[in-house]
């Protein structure tokens, strides 16, 4: 059954109900068309017993062998009846209790002249003249009209269930037209055409939110897929440069006999491009298993005062030689549940980043706010400037004003990818006195 096509299971489901729905009604027809009958019947034998009473008498009393009727003495003698019908067609005790106004009427088995068989009539029985009038009537023409319904049903159902079924069949290929053309477009659908979406509907129902909903699906994918190119021709760009420059520094090494002063500043020179390189490497690493989540956190307590001495001390050889210095404002305390390793790359990366392009003092403070720890990296700097803010977090976006450092712009992406991991998130901005800040929101340790 699950390996039919949709479409003939929505078939096959509603030529199953019409088939349920009309064999019911015609079980119901053939029943009420009985019942019908029956009354009818009924009805006439009560018109003719009330005629045949008035003419009671020793005469033969008419009818035919199919309406035929007897008149009763109280012993059960018949004193008349219809020429065919002269034995008793009841016992006195079967009809002591029937009334004028309330006869005994039942359907029996009776032989009737000319048949060798007996047949279904109907018979009523009731008091009339001091004795008891009989009247009966043969159901045949009941039995061949429901005979001729039941036969008529037999062949006009399958008719009309195949009919039903083919416009079951048509309904449901229509209503499955527009799934079959999305599955068409997605089947085109590919990364050289990945701008294309899946047709939509008009009409505002199921098959309509569905197709909003993939296609919305495709937009994150296109998006993801538009980053994930950007990423891959920004690393290569940032990685040609410093192998260009080491593969230049080292041909120009070997091109002539050097002293050993010249080698020795090739040597530093190409040991700087290759800890740019290292540098590199490293976050690429590090936003590659950013990507996978928390799924690699090694969470333990972290002490964010400790956190934040940490880093200041390990900036602060470099902050001295710039003439410069690294503060902690440690709060109250504050611990929350991480990968302390992750967290130390991530706040390094920042006050990196406010060594590198600010000015003044760097400041690393905690404080809490409700169920989470805000640690935030200021200096006092021009700041990171309104066109570059909604961009802080991209990877290799860069201010204009530092593109020509050393930094790949994979800093504050590291970050932000690190705050989501441990569950919390990150922002940036320019604080009104001047400076760049960053902030780390981190839910607490319970």
């Amino acid at each position: 059954m699950n390996r039919l096509p949709l479409r003939a299971r929505l078939t096959l489901a509603f030529a199953l109900a019409m088939a349920v729905v009309l064999g019911a009604a015609g079980v119901f027809v053939q029943l009420r068309l009985a019942d019908t009958l029956l009354d009818r019947e009924a009805h006439a034998l009560d018109v003719r017993a009330e005629a045949l009473a008035a003419e009671l008498g020793d005469a033969p009393l008419p009818g035919s062998p199919t309406d035929f009727a007897q008149f009763m003495d109280p012993r059960g003698r018949v004193v008349a009846a219809t020429p065919g019908f002269e034995q008793p067609l009841f016992a006195p005790a079967d009809v002591a209790g029937a009334e004028a106004d309330d006869p005994l009427v039942v359907e029996a088995d009776v032989q009737l002249p000319d048949d060798d068989e007996a047949e279904p009539v109907l018979l009523r029985a009731g008091p009339a003249a001091g004795g008891v009038l009989v009247v009966g009537s043969s159901l045949e023409e009941r039995a061949d009209a429901l005979d001729d319904l039941r036969t008529q049903m037999l062949v006009g159902g399958p008719v009309a269930l195949l009919l039903a079924s083919g416009a079951g069949w048509l309904l449901a290929g229509a209503a499955l037209r527009p799934v079959e053309a999305m599955r068409r477009r997605a089947a085109a659908i590919s990364a050289d055409s990945a701008g294309e979406r899946l047709p939509v509907p008009p009409s505002r129902d199921e098959v309509y939110r569905l197709g909003t909903t993939l296609n919305a699906m495709l937009d994150r994918l296109d998006a993801g897929l538009r980053r994930e190119r950007r990423f891959v021709a920004d690393a290569s760009h940032e990685l040609r440069t410093p192998l260009a420059l080491l593969r230049a520094e080292l041909d120009l090494a070997l091109r002539r006999p050097r002293s050993s002063e010249e080698l020795t500043a090739a040597l530093r020179s190409a040991a700087g491009d290759v800890d740019r390189l290292t540098r590199l490497a490293e976050d690429l690493l590090a936003l590659a298993g950013g990507e996978e989540g928390s799924e690699l956190l090694r969470a333990e307590p972290v002490a964010v005062p400790d956190l934040l001495h940490a880093i200041a001390g390990r900036f602060a050889a470099r902050a001295a030689t710039e003439g410069r210095t690294v503060l902690v404002e440690p709060g109250d305390g504050a611990v929350v549940r991480g990968d302390r390793l992750r967290l130390e790359q991530a706040l390094s990366n920042l006050v990196d980043n406010a060594l590198r392009h600010g000015g003044g003092r760097v400041l690393l403070s905690a404080s809490a706010e409700d169920g989470a720890v805000l640690v935030s990296v200021r200096d006092e700097g021009p700041g990171f400037g309104a066109d570059f803010l909604p961009h802080a977090f991209e990877r290799f976006s860069r201010a204009e004003r530092s593109r020509t450092s050393s930094g790949a712009g994979l800093g504050l992406a590291i970050v932000e990818l690190t705050a989501r991991a441990h569950g919390g998130e990150v922002r940036a901005g320019d604080d009104p006195a001047g400076g760049a800040v960053v902030t780390m929101r981190l839910p607490a340790a319970r």
